[in-house]
């Protein structure tokens, strides 16, 4: 969940595939991530997107029907185009996060096809923690399940700003917009007790391809727009911070060249608000304050920058920054703070989260030990039902924690600014990630 380090050389290069070479960050790219149950066709769906937006090459067709008839089925199975691990066609579930990429006229996706099963409820955090949008599948002969609830529990805990519930499987249906109608009032009544600002529910059929790229006929009574349609024109830019100015510095940068003997610059990617020259800036924790002089991304000066963009800043006086420092605005910054209160995802069998135990963390570009003082009440993400008196959280729970770090925090609340609010929590002997945080 905490920003991942991007390689820096000289001056950056625009990270990821939120930038573009340019400087500027390419605005059409929607990150949205999957969840359903099993055989909620979710797998399917996607194939379904790759292929009509044409983004399936002949061979991989071939493949994928050649599988399908091996396996007497009298269609195509699309799923195979999605699911990877051969573990994943064999059982016909998907187990891993897989990232898909594709692409039409008017926008980029990256997809997280996220499981939907129970012991994977850490890979659902990680793959939806940086999505813009949440797709949550339910099939419309079993309506709402346990397992759709806590999915959208899990979207409104990671504030995943917008949220699509695709009612599948339409054609087993009839079509019927009696039971798609029911489905939408049962979901609707259940996110009134969640946290979910932007809502849509579309009725498709994932194998026969009913309102996923184009408008169904089977289904005139529905009069709203196909789910690619929505994905293609849903306003995201707005979504992220742009009063709160986050700096995370990533790297100092000093060429070793006779060209810049004098260029000092601190790079990062932006987690908030927008910098541009003349910039009064403040730099924490040392407190001291500059003006922006410039501002560098890939090999040419900006006049401003804003989230996502990776960029490099150079300041009028010769402060001393480090990797780990924030640059906010002095009227405008975080509150330095030791003293954590977050909700954690345990990602690990063992060890359990337990009270006073250590811990490394990253938060941002920001890394250091922290103690966990208290576990205030353990989550059941199905009920949303507090245990007061649980004692440790196991792989796969979630639950409200108090935390105490050996180094202040620049953070924000996780709902304020995702990447300032979310941090993730190691184990020191192994390296290994093993809780992610949302700041509360």
């Amino acid at each position: 969940m905490a920003t991942s380090d991007s390689s820096i050389s000289g001056r950056p290069s625009m990270a990821g595939p939120d930038s573009s070479i340019s400087g500027r960050p390419s605005m059409d790219l929607l990150r949205f991530a999957t969840a359903g149950s099993v055989d909620d066709g979710k797998s399917t769906l996607i194939g379904r997107l790759l292929l009509d937006s044409k983004q399936i090459f002949e061979d991989q067709l071939e493949a994928v029907e050649r599988t399908s008839k091996e396996r007497g089925f009298d269609y195509t199975d699309l799923a195979l185009l999605t699911d990877g691990l051969r573990s994943e066609r064999e059982q016909g579930i998907t187990i891993d996060v897989a990232y898909r990429y594709f692409a039409t006229p008017r926008r980029k996706f990256i997809i997280a096809d996220t499981p939907g099963h129970v012991q994977y409820t850490r890979n659902m955090v990680t793959g939806a923690s940086t999505a813009d949008l949440g797709l949550v599948l339910v099939d419309a002969r079993q309506g709402m399940t346990e397992q759709s609830r806590r999915h959208a529990v899990i979207l409104s805990l990671l504030r995943v700003p917008h949220l699509v519930l695709a009612v599948n499987k339409m054609d087993l249906v009839d079509y019927s917009e009696e039971v798609f109608e029911k489905i939408q009032a049962d979901f609707t009544s259940f996110a009134t007790k969640l946290t979910i600002p932007d809502l849509t529910v579309i009725p498709i059929s994932a194998l026969k391809g009913d309102n996923v790229v184009e408008r169904s006929e089977r289904m005139p009574w529905y009069d709203g727009s196909s789910l690619l349609h929505h994905l293609e024109h849903i306003h995201v830019a707005s979504d992220r911070d742009l009063v709160d100015t986050r700096l995370p510095v990533q790297y100092v940068v000093r060429p070793k060249s006779d060209d810049f003997h004098d260029y000092r610059g601190y790079a990062g990617q932006i987690a908030g608000g927008v910098l541009k020259p003349g910039d009064e800036v403040l730099v924490l924790p040392s407190g001291f304050t500059s003006r922006i002089a410039a501002i560098d991304a890939f090999d040419k000066e900006v006049d401003e920058a804003f989230p996502p963009m990776s960029v490099t800043v150079r300041l009028e006086d010769d402060l001393d920054v480090s990797r780990g420092d924030m640059i906010c605005r002095p009227q405008n910054a975080p509150t330095p703070s030791q003293d954590i209160d977050a909700m954690v995802c345990w990602m690990a069998n063992e060890p359990k989260l337990r009270q006073r135990q250590k811990l490394a963390f990253k938060h941002t570009t920001r890394t250091g030990r922290v103690m966990v003082k208290d576990l205030q009440y353990r989550l059941d993400v199905n009920t949303l039902h507090r245990d007061l008196d649980a004692t440790e959280l196991g792989l796969n729970e979630m639950g409200r924690v108090q935390l105490r770090t050996t180094v202040p925090l620049l953070c924000d609340p996780y709902e304020k600014n995702r990447t300032t609010g979310s941090f993730v929590l190691i184990d020191e002997a192994t390296g290994v990630t093993v809780g992610a945080g949302m700041i509360n």
